[in-house]
């Protein structure tokens, strides 16, 4: 692991969990709003689908250059700047109202979270050292729930009160957390170091490891401050490898349930928009107590195959919540199990980030957290166009069914696959924390195509 401060800054990772949660929870009043206005209005499973595929498209596309940006930009300037332009759009957006202009504005409010999501994910293992960071994971995991939670229940308050535009307005605001993050945080990454930390990277950069999250044809390079480059490649890991690959094909089939939910909820069971928000929330609430159970799991897991295999477990759990979904016979029955996977999700991204950050060299971290989450949101982008096409045709309560029995059946043919992942680490030199391959110097820095994964439904590298 590359870590470069003696003592944890507690302050700074506070700071950064209140700025995730304030912007997340804007996200989710967003999102839920504008999905509530287009069922209302009489758009179907497509329409809606089109408008999540508008917010998730550019974090994965721009995963590979927001990465690098990130990498490479100090943190301070990229939060201030896309703090300040990500408001802006959210206030255009409350006052338009063509389709297109909506969805053209959503699209460049995703791009900005396409830059600030890694910006953040890679800040937090520089502020603490590696015994603390199961801890300071947690806290910005329950800042994001926190965040995610009372986003639907505030949508489905206001907008049967005042309409989508308070929402919206509701969501400029809160990316002003970002800029006040940016301006107050002691910790700072990418651009120019001082020279006293330069020597330190260098020194972590040398000893820290190669592989990382984004796909298997993925790989780039990052100029240390002595002048030598370090590369990282998902596909010489084969926990990464792994925990990427079946993420990716669970969530593709489970994550059409974000398209289903609103018409199963409204329609099927017949809840209001308030009910609708409550039980979405739920899943949110549900993630609070899993990732803190996660944690206390986590630090005694030093085997970083033992974190893949919970990465495998929890995505089982989420999968067969979908499954028992589709029996309920109101929509308050939904509470409990969203609960229970929400849990499992919450304990999924604490696994998978502190898989990510023992296996990342620091000067990479950014790219690979920005690869990561374009595997989430390339997942879920993958659910949202089946869902949302089967929708046409399927009732809601058999496609969730469907979903849930494809999911379970994913996780069950990717268990041997993660036993020999396993194997095959161990034997390479890989399994232990803080020691797979060596960064290789390189001479430039290739892109190629990544590959998609997700988180289940709230997911993961706190993407909304």
């Amino acid at each position: 692991m590359s870590f470069t401060i003696d003592e944890s800054r507690w302050s700074d990772v506070w700071l950064v969990a209140a700025a995730r949660g304030t912007t997340i929870c804007g996200d989710f009043l967003a999102a839920t709003a504008l999905a509530l206005a287009l069922q209302g209005a009489g758009a179907g499973g497509l329409a809606v689908s089109g408008l999540l595929l508008a917010a998730t498209l550019p974090l994965v596309v721009l995963a590979p250059l927001a990465g690098r940006l990130a990498d490479r930009t100090d943190s301070r300037t990229l939060l201030v700047t896309v703090g300040f332009a990500q408001a802006a759009i959210c206030v255009l957006l409350a006052v338009v109202e063509q389709p297109v202009l909506v969805i053209g504005l959503v699209t460049l409010l995703a791009c900005g979270l396409a830059v600030t999501q890694p910006c953040l994910a890679a800040l937090l293992p520089t502020m603490v050292r590696p015994a603390d960071l199961p801890r300071a994971s947690a806290i910005s995991q329950t800042a994001v729930s926190l965040g995610a939670l009372g986003g639907p229940v505030l949508a489905g308050l206001l907008v049967g009160q005042f309409g989508t535009r308070v929402p919206l307005l509701l969501d400029a605001a809160t990316y002003l957390a970002l800029v006040v993050a940016g301006l107050l945080l002691r910790t700072r990454r990418g651009g120019r170091r001082p020279a006293a930390n330069e020597a330190a990277v260098s020194n972590e950069a040398a000893a820290s490891q190669a592989p990382a999250p984004s796909s298997p044809a993925v790989s780039g390079g990052v100029p240390t401050p002595g002048g030598t480059e370090i590369s990282w490649r998902l596909r010489r890991d084969p926990l990464m490898l792994v925990m990427v690959v079946s993420t990716a094909v669970v969530i593709a089939a489970i994550g059409g349930i974000n398209v289903i939910e609103v018409f199963f909820i409204r329609e099927t069971l017949g809840g209001s928009a308030t009910t609708y928000g409550l039980v979405s929330a739920a899943w949110m609430a549900g993630m609070l107590p899993g990732t803190w159970l996660a944690v206390r799991l986590a630090r005694r897991l030093d085997d970083d195959g033992a974190l893949v295999r919970g990465v495998l477990a929890t995505l089982a759990v989420c999968s067969l919540m979908v499954l028992l979904a589709a029996s309920v016979p109101a929509a308050g029955v939904l509470v409990p199990l969203w609960l229970v996977g929400g849990a499992a999700n919450g304990g999924e991204n604490v696994f998978a980030n502190l898989l990510t950050a023992r296996r990342v060299p620091e000067a990479m971290r950014a790219r690979a957290y920005a690869s990561y989450g374009a595997a989430v949101q390339g997942g879920s982008m993958a659910g949202f166009l089946i869902g949302g096409a089967l929708l046409a045709v399927v009732p809601p309560r058999p496609l969730i069914a469907g979903a849930g029995v494809v999911g379970l059946l994913v996780v069950l043919a990717f268990v041997p696959v993660v036993t020999r992942a396993v194997r095959l680490s161990s034997n390479a030199g890989l399994a232990t924390p803080g020691r797979p391959a060596e960064p290789e110097p390189t001479a430039g820095d290739t892109v190629g195509p990544w590959l998609s994964a997700s988180h289940a439904r709230g997911s993961g590298t706190s993407s909304s």
